[in-house]
């Protein structure tokens, strides 16, 4: 019966095992199949981001994106396709639970053992599920995989057994780009970003003409001149969190917005009370923006 039998998450830059599913096979094909992707799951960077180690009974697939890998061991003529269909899934789930700051500090093997949960319902889904009921993301991986095909490999590999890698494969590179996507830029989004960008070069502007006084003239108001170029590097900042994805956002944010409060404060002279509450105004928006918009919802054709 085809099925997907094992599946995994590890760490791409030393393969340290995150999450797995817990369920035992003790047919010694399956248990010789893990020995080998445990050794894979260690030189992963070494490979490109999707490949397959292909047995006669059992195939290992894998799928890295940024800090993680997902595996699985599936029977050999389990779809191609579908599974990587499972593993896309699979990395979604864990990139939607845990941030890269976690993911990096895990220091222990199976540091997010319940994930495991999530793991034992994608998997049975995609045991019980047809191609036909998820036809969107179907096509989707296979347009992806004509256009990129996995790296393939044979489970009888030398390096595969001992854990080294020969010279065919040592000059392959590993990509590291996030497959994170966020949520449509609105028009509330659009205004904080212009209002971000005009009140970064106000502090701009005021920051470099008053640098040019002080260091001539007055010492003292160096102060006032870092006052003005922090709220400036906060604005640039805002506009990136707002447009791209980051670990550990709502820190961030809180930190950009109460710089921008704090500097404008200390500003208060330099500037009257309904500048500062203008370009506290537009950090308040900007901040709000940023916590509102979200990751994308995965595609319901791949969920569970």
């Amino acid at each position: 019966m085809s099925m997907i039998l094992f599946a995994c998450v590890v760490r791409v830059r030393d393969g340290l095992p995150l999450s797995a599913s817990t369920d035992f096979h003790f047919n010694q094909d399956f248990l010789e199949c893990r020995k080998r992707l445990k050794v894979l799951s260690s030189i992963l960077a070494q490979y490109p981001s999707r490949g397959t180690a292909k047995g006669r009974d059992l195939s290992i697939h894998f799928l890295s994106s940024g800090d993680i890998a997902c595996m699985a061991i599936c029977s050999s003529n389990y779809s191609t396709i579908m599974a990587f269909c499972f593993l896309e899934e699979l990395q979604w789930e864990f990139a939607a639970s845990y941030d890269t700051t976690s993911i990096g500090l895990a220091s222990r093997p199976y540091a997010f053992l319940e994930f495991d949960n999530i793991i034992q319902k994608v998997k049975c889904h995609f045991n019980c599920a047809s191609g036909s009921q998820m036809k969107a993301n179907w096509e989707k991986i296979e347009e992806e995989l004509k256009f990129r095909p996995p790296v393939q490999l044979k489970l009888e590999d030398t390096e595969l057994m001992n854990g080294m890698t020969n010279g065919g494969h040592a000059g392959v590179h590993v990509e590291v780009v996030p497959t994170y996507r966020m949520q449509r830029v609105t028009p509330l989004g659009i205004l904080s970003l212009v209002l971000n960008i005009m009140c970064g070069a106000l502090n701009l502007i005021r920051g470099v003409h008053l640098a040019e006084y002080s260091f001539q003239e007055d010492r003292e108001g160096i102060g006032n001149v870092i006052s003005f170029f922090l709220p400036f590097l906060a604005c640039v900042f805002q506009c990136y969190l707002y447009l791209f994805y980051s670990s550990a956002r709502k820190v961030k944010t809180f930190v950009l917005f109460f710089s921008v409060c704090l500097c404008n404060i200390y500003l208060y002279g330099l500037r009257n009370l309904w500048q500062i509450a203008f370009h506290i105004g537009v950090a308040s928006l900007s901040s709000y923006q940023i916590l509102t918009r979200q990751l994308m919802e995965k595609q319901p054709d791949c969920g569970v």
